[in-house]
């Protein structure tokens, strides 16, 4: 379980890492809104930054375009429910002030759990 979390978090902290220098900004109102893309072109992430801050929710996509993880952040720091899809179900990982409070294995994957 463990190994999961890490690996979860990881791939959090590589989003700007990860991507082949392509990425778009926005500005909504008094956040900005990022999409970084796979190297085929397709969304690889979503989400907002207020004061160049992480903010609200980043969704984490495959290349196939179904959400692997739906993640919160709220000044910087994670907060609230987090959900990964991957082999072995769907985790909630739930966070409080940047820290892990518990992790629960809810299903299988599911299609009908992605809700795109």
């Amino acid at each position: 379980m463990k190994k999961v979390i890490l690996i979860a978090l990881f791939s959090i902290s590589l989003v700007g890492y990860s991507q082949n220098d392509q990425a778009t900004y926005t500005t909504q109102g008094d956040l900005v809104k990022a999409t970084y893309y796979h190297e085929d072109g397709s969304v690889s992430v979503e989400g907002y930054f207020k004061d160049k801050k992480l903010t609200g929710e980043w969704v984490r996509f495959d290349k196939k375009g179904n959400i692997i993880q739906r993640a919160h952040y709220k000044v910087g720091k994670k907060v609230g429910t987090w959900f990964v899809w991957d082999t072995a179900g769907l985790k909630e990982i739930n966070y409080d002030d940047n820290a892990i409070v518990s992790v629960n294995l809810l299903k299988p994957k599911l299609n009908v759990a992605q809700n795109r």
